[in-house]
């Protein structure tokens, strides 16, 4: 039995298409630096927030030369702190939780994108190199108000910043 010259060549592009494909989702699971939400940032009673010290005092907290923690708790229908102000080229860890459900968090003109879970605390840390302004939103259906959680955040010059760090 003799394979037509056409099947053959139809049959090698499928193969490089199947390698190709599997080529781009292994390339996207581990070599892109995505980080999938885990419970290392520690866990939490999403009912005491106000008990617990990084969340009972929530806002943004100078811990060092241009390095700042924002501690933010996701409760529907919106973000606390929601307003949050940083001088350029700082580092920023942000610590999240929730108190209700599961919420997102998407930092627009960034590639920070993550998962924020009652009871997980999630830790992503980000650098803010230039001055402007970032808005963040809730990227995941919580309720009837979803729409509505939004923040931004203000980059100013380190002249300019007015934080209380």
């Amino acid at each position: 039995m003799e394979i037509h010259r056409y099947e053959k060549i139809w049959f090698g592009v499928a193969v490089l298409l199947i390698v190709a494909f599997i080529g781009t989702v292994a390339y996207g699971a581990v070599g892109a630096g995505i980080e999938m939400v885990d419970d290392d940032g520690g866990t939490i009673d999403p009912n005491n927030l106000s008990d617990h010290e990084r969340f009972g005092d929530t806002g943004v907290h100078q811990v060092g030369d241009g390095e700042f923690e924002v501690n933010m708790i996701a409760v529907h229908p919106s973000f606390i702190p929601n307003d949050i102000e940083i001088p350029e080229g700082s580092t920023v860890t942000f610590y999240m939780t929730a108190s209700d459900v599961t919420h997102g968090f998407n930092i627009a003109g960034t590639n920070v994108n993550s998962m924020i879970i009652p009871g997980q605390i999630t830790e992503i840390t980000v650098e803010f190199d230039e001055s402007g302004t970032y808005g963040f939103v809730c990227h995941e259906y919580c309720g009837s108000l979803h729409h509505e959680m939004e923040g931004q955040i203000q980059v100013v010059p380190e002249d300019e910043f007015g934080g209380d760090a």
